[in-house]
C-alpha cells in the first residue's frame, strides 16, 4: 500500500448529503468484473440458501412463548446441554437490536437483490413471496419493543440497539415512527454528551470485574472504545432533521477525544508499503469529570490493559471508518487506516498454531484470519486458539464502508486493497467458523416454509467461534468464550448486503 495523501477538500470536510453520497457510490469493480467474480466466488457460502434459511426459521421459532418479544438471542453454545440452540438476554440487553437487523439484512436483499439469497429459480418462484411476508412480519415484531428503549439516557449502546433494524425500515418502508425512533434514541445518547470531558460517558458504573468497583459518576467518567461505532446513529439523525446538527458535531468531538485517549500509536511495528502510523486501541478510559484528565486506563473484556482486544480494535476500525465516511476528516481517515494496518499485522504474524488444516478444504488451511480474541493473550490451547469471529467479521464492514469513501475520493489502489483484506477476512472466517450443521427451506402442501436440518444436529447461528469475554477478572456470569454470537452473524450478514448494494455480489 502507497502512503495516503489528503484527497479531500479544503478543510477536509463534506456535507452530510455528500458523505452519504459516498457511502452509495456504484463501484466500478462489479458482479461482471475479474475481481466482482473472483468475491462472488470466494463468498459463495455467504450467498446461499443455509444462511437466508437459518435467520428466517430463528426469527419465527424465536417467537415461540415469546410474542410480543422481552427476550432476544444472543449466544449459541458450542457444548453443554443447550449446544446449538439461542440463549436469549432481556430486551433492555445493549445486544437486542442485532437478532431483528439479521432479518431486515437478509430482508432488503430479499426486495432489492433476491438473486443474492441462494435460491433456485424453482425455489425463489415458490419460496420468495412467502419468504419476503415472513421477513417483514416477524422483522416488525422483533423490532417494535425496541421503540421504547429509544428513550433512554442510562446507556450509550442506542446505536447498537436501534440502528441495525430502525434504519432499514426508515429506508425500505419509509416508516416514520422508524424515523422518530432514530431520532429520538440520538438525542437520549446525545444527552450523555459531557463538553467538559468532550466526550460521551459510555459506562454509568463498572462493578463486574473482581476488585473493581467503579459506581460514582462524580468522580469517575468511564469511555470505552466501542462507543465509536453508536457515533452513526448522531450522524444520521442529524441528516435526517439537520435542524439537529449538533448531535453531529458532538459525535466528531468525541471521537477527536477518542483519536488521543483510547488510540495507541505503535511505532516499533510496520507493514510493507504503508507510511503511516499505525494503531492499536485501549478498551476503557476512566476520566476524571472535574480535571479531564485520564485516572486509569482498563480493559473489561480483554486480557489486559495494555493489550489489544480484538474486538475493540474492530469497534475502532468500523467506528473511525464511519466517521470518515460522513465528515471527510482526514484526522479520521488516518485513524482508521492505523487502526486497520494493526489489525492486518496482528493476524498475518499470529502463531503458527492459528493455521488449521481442515479436511472439508481439501487439505488446506484455514483460521490466519479469524483474529484471537485478544491479540496479546497467551494460547491456552494451540490445537484450539481461542478465537471472535465477531472481531474479524466486525472489522471488514470497517474496511468496506472505508474502501469506498476512498473510492469516492479517488484513492482507488488503497480502496481496492482494503477491499480485498476485508474479503480475505470474511473468506477465511466462513472456511473456519461457518457451523456445518446447515439448513433448508421449502414451501410445504398447505402453503407454509419448512425448514429441514441438512446434516444431524442443529446450530442456530450462522458462525461459531466468538467469545464475548473472556476476561480473568470478569465475574462467571459475565465470561462466555468459543460460541456462536448473533452480532458475529449480524456483522456478516451486514457484510454481504453491503457488497450486493455495491453491485460486486
Amino acid at each position: 500500500m502507497g502512503s495516503i495523501g489528503n484527497p479531500l477538500a479544503v478543510n477536509g470536510t463534506t456535507s452530510h448529503e455528500d458523505a452519504t453520497a459516498v457511502l452509495h457510490l456504484t463501484s466500478d469493480i462489479n458482479a461482471t468484473t475479474p475481481l466482482g467474480k473472483s468475491i462472488r466466488l470466494k463468498l459463495s457460502n455467504l450467498f446461499s440458501e443455509n444462511v437466508t434459511a437459518k435467520i428466517t426459521r430463528a426469527a419465527v421459532e424465536q417467537l415461540k412463548n415469546n410474542n410480543p418479544p422481552v427476550q432476544y438471542p444472543e449466544i449459541v453454545p458450542q457444548s453443554g446441554s443447550n449446544k446449538g440452540h439461542y440463549q436469549s438476554r432481556e430486551v433492555e440487553f445493549w445486544i437486542s437490536g442485532f437478532f431483528p437487523g439479521c432479518i431486515y439484512a437478509v430482508l432488503e436483499r430479499a426486495i432489492k437483490f433476491p438473486s443474492s439469497l441462494g435460491l433456485t429459480s424453482e425455489e425463489a418462484a415458490s419460496c420468495l413471496p412467502l419468504l419476503r411476508k415472513t421477513l417483514e412480519v416477524t422483522g416488525k415484531t422483533w423490532s417494535d419493543p425496541l421503540r421504547s428503549q429509544a428513550s433512554r439516557t442510562n446507556t450509550h449502546d442506542l446505536g447498537f440497539m436501534i440502528m441495525p433494524h430502525m434504519r432499514p425500515r426508515w429506508e425500505l418502508y419509509h416508516d416514520r415512527q422508524a424515523l422518530d425512533t432514530i431520532i429520538t434514541a440520538a438525542e437520549s445518547l446525545g444527552s450523555r454528551y459531557d463538553g467538559r470531558l468532550a466526550a460521551i460517558r459510555s459506562w454509568d458504573n463498572m462493578d463486574w470485574h473482581d476488585g473493581v468497583n467503579i459506581t460514582s459518576m462524580e468522580d469517575n467518567f468511564l469511555v470505552i472504545i466501542d462507543s465509536m461505532c453508536n457515533m452513526d446513529l448522531l450522524y444520521y439523525a442529524a441528516a435526517q432533521a439537520p435542524e439537529r446538527r449538533k448531535l453531529a458535531e458532538i459525535a466528531t468531538t468525541h471521537a477527536r477525544t477518542l483519536l488521543k485517549s483510547h488510540l495507541r500509536p505503535e511505532t516499533s511495528v510496520t507493514r510493507k508499503g504503508y507510511t503511516g502510523t499505525l494503531y492499536s486501541t485501549v478498551h476503557l478510559v476512566n476520566f476524571d469529570p472535574k480535571t479531564g484528565q485520564i485516572q486509569a486506563s482498563r480493559t473489561a473484556q480483554g486480557y489486559a490493559a495494555d493489550s489489544t482486544w480484538s474486538r475493540g480494535q474492530a469497534w475502532a476500525i468500523l467506528g473511525y471508518a464511519q466517521c470518515f465516511a460522513w465528515t471527510g476528516n482526514t484526522e479520521f481517515l488516518h485513524a482508521a487506516c492505523g487502526l486497520i494496518e494493526y489489525f492486518l499485522y496482528r493476524l498475518e504474524v499470529a502463531p503458527s498454531c492459528v493455521d488449521v488444516v481442515l479436511p472439508d478444504l481439501g487439505g488446506r488451511t484455514a483460521g490466519r484470519y479469524v483474529p484471537l480474541w485478544d491479540f496479546d493473550a497467551p494460547i491456552e490451547d494451540p490445537f484450539n486458539p481461542l478465537r471472535d469471529a465477531s472481531a474479524g467479521v466486525a472489522a471488514a464492514n470497517g474496511m468496506v464502508i472505508l474502501s469506498q469513501a476512498l473510492r469516492g475520493y479517488g484513492q482507488d489502489v488503497l480502496a481496492r486493497c482494503y477491499l480485498e483484506a476485508a474479503v480475505t477476512i470474511v473468506k477465511d472466517t466462513m472456511d473456519l467458523s461457518l457451523a456445518r450443521e446447515k439448513v433448508q427451506m421449502h414451501v410445504d402442501g398447505r402453503g407454509a416454509l419448512v425448514f429441514q436440518d441438512v446434516e444431524e444436529g442443529r446450530f442456530d447461528s450462522i458462525l461459531k467461534h466468538s467469545t464475548v469475554n473472556n476476561n480473568s477478572a470478569s465475574h462467571p456470569s459475565k465470561k462466555h468464550k468459543d460460541h456462536g454470537l448473533v452480532y458475529a452473524d449480524y456483522y456478516l450478514l451486514e457484510f454481504a448486503t453491503l457488497l450486493t448494494r455495491l453491485g460486486i455480489c
